[in-house]
């Protein structure tokens, strides 16, 4: 009894630190936030060439950054799954494969945009672009694998080596435009040159808002998986009684 109230307290305890940590998390990205978007639409100056489009960048960037932080987490949670066979690093397979697809789904939205404007053409195959939606489809069959029914142990070990066949994209996402020629700019290593420093402030800021946001919803999301799981183990076990 006694072994069961200190176990009770304890997990008490560390729920109250995770609320607690969530709330400061949350609390700071909605700060940063707010200070990101005064800074890209007052601050910043408008881009001679492509005018205000060029804002586009300040959301587009950031969100193929978020959507490495999902993707990797996916891959990171489905490889330990692998491993352990523990749901919580399954948990973390889903709700990384989720907000890492959500993200891929902004960059893919927001780029033609922007290609628009600077190409001429809504899309292209460029290696960065191709590399990045092939990405997108690779975790999309993740996500559809894992919404058919109740997974059984079979749809996750196949899922999960999905997420670790993704990963080996994400490299190729990253250093297509140094290794194979393509019409993607690379402002971040400076060959695409002509930021000024407000805009690099705004940049700068707006990577750690997408990254807050990020871990906010694979938090969110692994929270909501692991309660899910739960229950549907309560419902097997209750109907089998």
């Amino acid at each position: 009894m006694l072994a069961s109230t200190t176990s009770h307290d304890m997990n008490r305890a560390k729920q109250s630190g995770n609320t607690t940590v969530w709330s400061l998390l949350l609390a700071g990205t909605l700060i940063v936030f707010a200070v990101t978007l005064y800074l890209i639409f007052v601050v910043a100056p408008v881009e001679k060439q492509m005018g205000i489009v060029q804002k586009i960048f300040y959301f587009h960037v950031p969100s193929a950054y978020a959507m490495y932080i999902g993707f990797g987490a996916s891959a990171l949670g489905s490889a330990v799954y692998l491993i352990k066979r523990d749901p919580k690093w399954d948990a973390l397979g889903v709700a990384g494969a989720e907000v890492g697809t959500l993200f891929c789904l902004i960059v893919l939205l927001t780029g033609p945009l922007w290609a628009r404007k600077a190409w001429g053409v809504w899309w292209t195959w460029d290696p960065r672009l191709t590399t990045t939606l092939l990405a997108g489809m690779i975790f999309a069959a993740y996500l559809a694998l894992r919404s058919m029914g109740n997974a059984g142990e079979v749809e996750k070990r196949f899922a999960s080596g999905l997420a670790l066949f993704g990963l080996i994209d994400l490299p190729l996402i990253h250093y297509s435009v140094q290794r194979w020629r393509g019409v993607h700019p690379t402002v971040i290593t400076g060959k695409g040159g002509g930021l000024e420093s407000e805009m690099y402030w705004a940049l700068g800021l707006s990577f750690v808002a997408f990254t807050g946001l990020a871990a906010l919803l694979i938090w969110a999301r692994a929270s909501a998986e692991r309660q899910r799981e739960r229950a549907a183990a309560l419902r097997f076990e209750l109907m089998h009684r």
